[in-house]
């Protein structure tokens, strides 16, 4: 059973109706309790950096999740949801994150004629590391996905970039270290490929 991790602020049906698409099972919980007891936790979002750290608060999840990525289960954030994996946030200063990836989430930022924000829509994502390969089998180098997003995250460690994409500026789409992975894009919306890096996170519990 995967853990959908609902603080309020996400496309939570959406992300539990592509799990039952290929066949998950899911439990869409605030509870504590619940992310101990499951094989794998998502960590979906859309919304504001510190509004959502607040939510967190109030529902008293920030220990619980830090406790079930260090346990090793494998845990997936998506959007707003790997945002809030960074230590802060162009979008709310002063707010600290859950800090499991050092680095910073900052915003687009261009010429007044230049790109449109937010970034909407298709855009390739091409992979820089085979450290993900497994949640990345079956889909190929350049393959589109749906992205809503004014921020994006800027890891500290390359190391832990997993895929990125060009928009402006080239910046980091997927993140990966040991059991947590993270992108920017959102599979669940992402049609067939996007339901085959869900199937390959799946198949990681």
């Amino acid at each position: 059973m995967i853990a959908v991790i609902d603080y309020g602020m996400g496309n939570l049906r959406s992300v539990q109706k592509a799990f039952e698409l290929i066949g998950a099972g899911t439990k869409v919980t605030s509870r504590p309790s619940d992310l101990a007891r499951c094989g794998g936790i998502v960590f979906p979002g859309v919304g504001a950096f510190g509004d959502a750290m607040k939510e967190l608060k109030r529902r008293g999840l920030e220990r619980p999740i830090r406790e079930a990525i260090a346990s090793g289960k494998p845990f997936l954030g998506l959007c707003l949801g790997m945002q809030l994996l960074f230590e802060r946030s162009d979008e709310a200063p002063g707010v600290k994150g859950l800090s499991v990836f050092s680095g910073e989430v900052k915003r687009f930022a261009f010429p007044k004629g230049g790109y449109k924000v937010p970034h909407m829509g298709w855009n390739s994502i091409e992979p820089v590391s085979s450290r993900g390969a497994h949640i990345l089998k079956g889909v190929p180098d350049g393959s589109y996905m749906y992205f809503v997003h004014s921020y994006y995250v800027k890891p500290k460690d390359k190391k832990s970039v997993l895929t990125m994409t060009g928009y402006g500026i080239d910046f980091a789409s997927g993140i990966r270290r040991d059991n947590v992975y993270g992108f920017q894009f959102h599979p669940e919306k992402s049609q067939g490929l996007g339901l085959k890096i869900l199937k390959n996170f799946v198949g990681l519990i």
